[in-house]
């Protein structure tokens, strides 16, 4: 706890030294799943056609990457961006709950452990609104469509169900009768940029979460950095552009993702070749498998010997103590080699076909994800590598508030 606050007084500080303590301004953030850092650093090599993302590179704040937390997945990862802590102190463990608990999706704030900026915002007099952004079903957003679903079709959601929970009730036909094909049957991401678009005009809240959801959906289909997901990306610009054409001129802007991406050319089950070999103790976990006691670790290190077994790098203590210290126990934990995923199924065979052709769930080391700001007080520089857990405070800065996360009454 106290290295946690000793952290947030440390970066508030330096950001101030640093010129960032800013008058406050009403933010909105826009997060697009999945984008990896190499799709803007690599912008040029891959000849994507993203003139507003690059705009705002050329003219704000790049961070060179941000390293993110265990689970380096989506829902976790959101909500440390606006928690500033790591899965294990904010409560949300994964996008779905474990199995014992229903394996559904932590839809509500009711399964934060703590309060969030947005609480903070709320509890400053700041008008805040979400837009299909995880964990926020009851969140303290004056204008509410949470990521909250029956059924989907890819990326998108049901707007049905998700109406249920939108706050106010009547938010859906407020959007449609200022941009009459809001009302689909899919929420997608040209719907959630009219969303946007809405608040932008109308509402004109001082702080504004927006999740962007295609590109991560087609890196799953097709692999990242496909010609597929370029196209997604090169799209999301598009829409991005139109929101910013309705960006009020004392707006900051603020772009991030919440992890990497890499291909997937082949699976291993680690679960089934342990069995045959009769141990116990194995729990693979997609881009990493722990090994909970030492005859689990010794098969690790054996099969690591072979290529086809996928066995990568072993994780050194303390990095494993840094990143995920609920796992400090264990005997050893093993990043999967590249190309490899370690599934996850129940299937009977050792090496099954890849569900899909990109995953995401590995280390946090092995990729970026995004921070990117623009404001009218934001000077145009290249920052270094942040950490996820820094970007709570970087947003707190920017509104004028202060914030510091405390337990969930």
């Amino acid at each position: 706890m106290w290295n946690r606050i000793f952290r947030s007084a440390l970066l508030f500080i330096l950001l101030v030294v640093a010129g960032e303590s800013l008058a406050k301004q009403p933010v909105v953030v826009i997060s697009i799943d999945g984008m990896d850092q190499r799709y803007l650093s690599d912008r040029d090599k891959l000849g994507l056609k993203i003139p507003n993302l690059r705009r705002l590179i050329r003219e704000g704040q790049w961070s060179a990457g941000v390293v993110g937390v265990v689970p380096t997945v989506t829902w976790p990862s959101h909500t440390t961006m606006i928690t500033g802590l790591d899965p294990s102190e904010h409560g949300i463990l994964n996008n779905r709950r474990p199995a014992n608990e229903g394996g559904n999706y932590y839809w509500s704030v009711d399964f934060l452990k703590t309060t969030s900026l947005l609480d903070a915002a709320h509890s400053a007099g700041l008008k805040t609104a979400t837009i299909t952004w995880p964990v926020t079903v009851d969140a303290a957003s004056d204008y509410n469509l949470p990521e909250y679903f029956g059924k989907r079709q890819g990326a998108s959601m049901d707007l049905r169900t998700m109406s249920t929970k939108a706050n106010p009730r009547d938010l859906p036909e407020r959007i449609t009768k200022i941009f009459p094909s809001f009302h689909q049957e899919w929420v997608d991401d040209r719907t959630r940029i009219l969303a946007l678009r809405y608040l932008l005009r109308t509402e004109r809240p001082d702080f504004i979460l927006l999740h962007l959801v295609d590109l991560d959906n087609e890196a799953h289909a097709n692999g990242p950095f496909t010609r597929e997901a370029l196209s997604v990306l090169e799209y999301q610009d598009e829409l991005i552009g139109t929101a910013l054409q309705d960006l009020p001129s004392n707006y900051v802007v603020v772009v991030v993702s919440d992890h990497g991406f890499e291909k997937i050319e082949r699976e291993v089950n680690l679960n089934f070749i342990a069995d045959q070999r009769g141990v116990k103790g194995l729990r693979p976990q997609g881009g990493i498998v722990v090994a909970s006691d030492s005859q689990s670790y010794e098969l690790l290190r054996d099969l690591q010997k072979d290529p086809k077994y996928g066995i990568g790098r072993e994780i050194p203590k303390d990095e494993i103590r840094r990143f995920a210290p609920n796992l400090a126990g264990t005997d050893a934990v093993f990043e999967s080699a590249a190309g490899v995923w370690f599934a996850s199924t129940n299937v009977s065979e050792a090496f099954p076909k890849p569900e899909q052709l990109g995953e995401h769930g590995h280390w946090p080391t092995r990729y970026r994800a995004v921070f990117l700001a623009k404001g009218p007080e934001i000077r145009a520089e290249r920052l270094p590598e942040i950490s996820m857990k820094d970007i709570a405070q970087r947003l707190a800065i920017l509104l004028g508030i202060s914030f510091h996360p405390a337990p969930r009454q």
